[in-house]
Parts: structure tokens; sequence; C-alpha cells
């Protein structure tokens, strides 16, 4: 699963790929990985706080639904922790993305300056 995450990963980022090694790496330190051939998320609960880490489609996949649904069942496992808020952060030029979040109820909080490669970051948050 690990390398079909990574073979997957470089896919959806092909300018940032994550190694296998990342993923494992990932899994150890607490984090949910959800993937199938055609996109993955991943995401970490501490206490009653969670945070979507990453959420990858493949390019010709993208479109379909297919990250809203990955969302849904996060958000769905997330709640059997009884957390109550999930943050993520999204680069401020990721308009796809943050309509995603949007739509699914995520508000901005802050902003992270230049957080990648000299792109702001948005943070966002869903109460739950």
């Amino acid at each position: 699963m690990l390398a079909k995450l990574e073979e997957l990963h470089k896919i959806c980022f092909p300018h940032k790929s994550w190694s296998a090694v990342d993923f494992s790496d990932l899994k150890k330190s607490g984090c949910e990985i959800i993937g199938s051939d055609n996109g993955f998320i991943v995401w970490r609960v501490v206490m009653d706080e969670a945070e979507i880490i990453t959420i990858g489609v493949r390019p010709d996949f993208r479109k379909t639904g297919m990250a809203a649904a990955m969302l849904t069942i996060a958000e769905n496992e997330i709640k059997k922790s009884n957390v109550k808020k999930i943050f993520l952060e999204v680069a401020e030029n990721n308009i796809p993305a943050r309509k995603l979040y949007e739509k699914n109820g995520y508000k901005q909080i802050g902003i992270r300056p230049k957080y990648y490669d000299g792109i702001d970051a948005i943070l966002m948050e869903k109460r739950l």
C-alpha cells in the first residue's frame, strides 16, 4: 500500500512527492490514511482536534466529487473520536481546494505568510 501511495502522490503532486517512507512515518506518528487507486487523504487526531494533512486526487479524476467524498469519510471517522474542530492549511493560490473546503463548512481563520515556497497558506477550521 505504501508504494502505491508514493506512486499516487507523485502523480498528484509532481513537484513535491512523498516517499513510501514518508507515508510510513506519518502512520507511525498517529496519522490515518485512506487511499484508493485514484486518491488519498491523510489526517491526524490529537485530543479533541484533528488536522487534515493532505488530500490528493489523480488529475484525471479531479472534479468528480472524489475529494469531497474522501473528506466526508475522513470527517465521519474523525467524529468518532469526539473531535470538536478540524484544521487544515491550503495554498492561497489553490482555488479548487479552497472552494472544496469552503463548500464543506471550513472557514478561514488565519494566514501563514510564504508557507508554501513563497505562497501564503490559508488556515481553515471546521467546528463539529
